[in-house]
């Protein structure tokens, strides 16, 4: 059964190659989604790793989390489902009243 890691602390620099580099020292990576900043394109400095098997999963966790790359220490554990109606603060929205 695989598992989807977080792996945050990243450079801006760190690329999906890298990454899977790192991983795929630890055991089978099926998939790196580097998340991306959509208004500048750049690394918004984390991503999620799926690993093949659990127990690969565990070893990288181990070997990765602290461990220094790009002079940052990562962060490595398991992903955290998703929860529902995230991400939607910020920029107000509604109507205030005040226009005209």
């Amino acid at each position: 059964m695989s598992t989807k890691l977080y792996v945050g602390n990243l450079t801006f620099g760190t690329t999906d190659a890298i990454i899977k580099d790192l991983f795929s020292k630890h055991g089978a990576v099926t998939e790196v989604n580097l998340i991306m900043d959509k208004m500048t394109g750049r690394s918004r400095g984390f991503a999620f790793v799926t690993m093949d098997q659990a127990g690969d999963a565990q070893k990288a966790i181990q070997a990765l989390h602290g461990q220094d790359l790009d002079g940052r220490a990562l962060t490595v554990n398991e992903a955290r489902p998703k929860t529902e109606g995230g991400g939607r603060g910020g920029f107000g929205g509604g109507d205030r009243g005040d226009r005209r």
